[in-house]
């Protein structure tokens, strides 16, 4: 993946001669609307002479302010840096979120962050934004703060899936609470479309039960501190992606389960691969990605050991054809 520039502080920062045009948010899974809206940034940057930046938070706003309303998140900090990186942007302020950054005035955070940090010559945003204090800042506060110090507002409407394109189907917009709303009823072909890529989970490959050795499907069970919303429970078709592999094992097509094994009374949720028709994989320790491409069927409780194998047997069939 592509590399950018991280700054951690707002003393991290190194001077830009041509100054920067700078876009603000979250950012969660880099969708399709979030590369539009920094696509505007970079071309806009490019042709001042500037560099273009991407001011965003960790953790979650909502995870310290109201930890009961935060969101799970679609990709881990590094992640969604490479994602970031991937638009062409030049760098990246991840800003520790606390109560005290919360605290800040809109005239502060446009002071310090746009004005003395970054020395802003454009700011884009959606025109729903809200910054500062209690959220108290909106597109008609930065745009009179724009004035007074001196850099430009550009204010974009919501991205979203072109009608014409969608030939008269409806158009999904292009939002992490929709990719949320699809990976929770199993739609990762939907969620897809909106990330413009597969949905992935990013974790560490660990020991589990090793009943898919003995049954002849070995899996890749992530560990449970993997970053990435996890689907519905369900079997689907993906990829098996060794982080810090090349050549041709490192991006492998997989057959995945997401729930609790029921047919043996499984009671914990994980998510495993099986790198098809590869079965001397030796995985253990690697960081991998699993990715999502579609699901197959919900999961279920079958009566013994050899309708499961024989749906097992189903299954990798339909992925193999689906991924070839």
């Amino acid at each position: 993946m592509a590399s950018v520039d991280r700054w951690n502080a707002l003393d991290e920062v190194p001077p830009a001669e041509g100054g920067a045009v700078v876009a603000i948010g979250n950012f969660d899974g880099v969708h399709r609307g979030h590369r539009a809206v920094l696509g505007t940034v970079v071309a806009s940057a490019r042709a001042r002479g500037a560099r273009a930046v991407a001011v965003t938070f960790d953790p979650h706003p909502l995870a310290v302010l109201h930890p009961e309303r935060a969101p799970a998140l679609l990709t881990g900090l590094d992640e969604r840096l490479a994602r970031l990186a991937e638009t062409g942007l030049d760098g990246v302020l991840v800003m520790e979120f606390t109560r005290e950054l919360a605290s800040w005035s809109p005239e502060h955070f446009v002071r310090t962050v746009f004005v003395e940090a970054l020395r802003a010559v454009e700011v884009v945003v959606g025109r729903d934004v809200r910054f500062g204090r209690g959220n108290s800042g909106d597109l008609a506060t930065l745009q009179r703060l724009g004035a007074a110090c001196g850099f430009e507002v550009t204010a974009l409407d919501d991205v979203s899936a072109d009608p014409a394109a969608a030939g008269g189907a409806p158009v999904r917009p292009w939002s992490s609470t929709r990719v949320r709303l699809d990976l929770a009823e199993g739609n990762v072909d939907h969620a897809a479309d909106v990330l413009g890529r597969p949905h992935r989970v990013v974790g560490t490959v660990v020991h589990g039960d090793h009943r898919g050795r003995e049954l002849g499907y070995p899996t890749a069970n992530l560990s449970a501190d993997a970053e990435g919303v996890v689907p519905a429970d369900g079997v689907y078709a993906g990829w098996l992606v060794r982080l810090g592999a090349t050549g041709p094992d490192a991006r492998l097509p997989a057959a995945v389960s997401v729930g609790s094994n029921p047919t043996f009374a499984g009671c914990e949720r994980r998510v495993e691969a099986y790198a098809l028709d590869r079965t001397g994989l030796d995985l253990y320790g690697e960081r991998v990605a699993v990715e999502f491409v579609h699901r197959l069927r919900p999961t279920l409780r079958f009566d013994g050991v050899g309708p499961l194998v024989e749906q097992m047997a189903r299954d990798v069939e339909e992925c193999r054809r689906l991924l070839a």
